[in-house]
């Protein structure tokens, strides 16, 4: 067993599937430093040790992972072995516009007040950046394993893929399971502090806000013809949702890579930063897609992947049955997940023109790994 690393909140970049773009401009020795001294005011006389940023450490919010050092009996109910997300350095072309720690600090309060899902104990939420140089919270660290971004868990060498069928039954049935727990157990009204501004009903607030988060993305760089005609779609009075469903605490990036696994069952949910209020096919659509693009790319490389794994119609299946809830318009949902993660990559991919690791596009639909995908998802011929 080995201790997490946190999975990256942004999906998988604009790069081969073994290669990573730059995670951070900082230096982690200065890092450990100052949190060294900040520690010593929550626990005098402690020390942060041990501490390394992992190799999937995220383009939006960064990890360090460190041990607390401390000279007399440590306190009651302090862990030894932490993890702090950090929020991402102003200057280093952001991934995301806004970094508010203490919302996923309270999101992650607030699911473990009302579920019984392991979500890591939060231990100390600092907002002012002076200390190290951007709001940041402590957590507990778990120990288990991640199904990994990089190579990809659909390739052919890693746990989960060289699991046997029976055993990646019992994962995918826990993570479903994840998500029916979390949609049914946390009260909305507890939630309030998550809903979108806008008019309209939730949705509506959910994809004008990824509207904006594009315009962000586009601003002074190309657009992407491929993500407007996405929009376009979507947006059509034949496709939206009759009924887009009851309002419910959705996880917002609810996949398999940001669960740490003890065994085959969920022993951390990380990663709350997308959390938003919206209909329970948010979180459906975000699992199904996200697996569907790394399947896709592993067959694209000329292996077989992980076909029978979290497919549509066994998600579906296994939610309506935890739940009571059989999933509706999931068509416009996997679509809509192809479309922010395709946004996502554009921003990643524009992230790495700026930082000299690839020339400036030609074409900015080039830029989106899954283009073949979102297209024919687009054009009806994808399912």
């Amino acid at each position: 067993m080995t201790d997490h690393p946190s999975p990256p909140e942004a999906p998988a970049p604009a790069v081969p599937a073994d290669r990573r773009p730059r995670t951070t401009t900082r230096d982690p020795e200065e890092l450990t430093r100052r949190l060294t001294a900040w520690l010593g005011t929550r626990l005098p006389g402690a020390r942060a040790t041990a501490a390394t940023v992992p190799d999937s450490n995220g383009m939006s919010s960064e990890t360090l992972l460190f041990d607390i050092d401390h000279p007399g009996p440590p306190s009651p109910g302090t862990p030894r072995s932490c993890a702090l997300r950090l929020a991402a350095d102003p200057a280093a072309y952001t991934v995301f516009p806004r970094y508010d720690m203490a919302r996923q600090y309270r999101t992650m309060r607030l699911v473990a007040e009302h579920t019984d899902l392991p979500v890591p104990r939060t231990l100390w939420l600092e907002e002012d950046p002076a200390h190290l140089g951007a709001p940041f919270f402590v957590m507990a660290r778990a120990g288990g394993r991640v199904p990994p971004d990089v190579m990809p868990y659909t390739y052919e060498g890693n746990w989960l893929h060289d699991a046997t069928d029976a055993q990646r039954d019992g994962l995918e049935a826990a993570s479903v399971s994840v998500l029916a727990r979390l949609h049914d157990q946390v009260p909305v009204g507890a939630a309030e502090f998550l809903d979108t501004a806008g008019t309209g009903g939730a949705l509506h607030r959910h994809v004008e806000a990824q509207r904006a988060y594009y315009a962000w993305v586009v601003d002074g760089r190309p657009r992407s013809p491929l993500i407007e005609r996405a929009f376009d779609w979507l947006t059509d009075p034949e496709h939206w949702p009759k009924d887009p469903g009851e309002t419910v605490l959705t996880w917002g990036d609810a996949r398999i890579g940001n669960i740490v696994y003890e065994g085959f069952e969920p022993a951390a949910i990380l990663d709350w930063e997308m959390a938003a209020l919206g209909p329970r096919e948010l979180d459906l659509g975000w699992m199904v897609y996200l697996h569907r693009f790394f399947q896709d790319l592993t067959e694209g490389g000329g292996q077989r992947g992980l076909p029978d794994f979290l497919r549509r119609d066994r998600v579906e299946s296994r939610y309506a049955r935890l739940t009571g809830h059989r999933p509706r318009d999931m068509d416009f949902h996997t679509l809509y997940a192809a479309l922010r993660h395709a946004i996502v990559m554009l921003r990643v991919a524009y992230r790495q023109v700026h930082f000299g690791e690839v020339p400036v596009p030609a074409d900015a639909d080039a830029l989106i790994l899954h283009r073949d995908t979102l297209e024919a998802m687009v054009e009806g011929r994808y399912w």
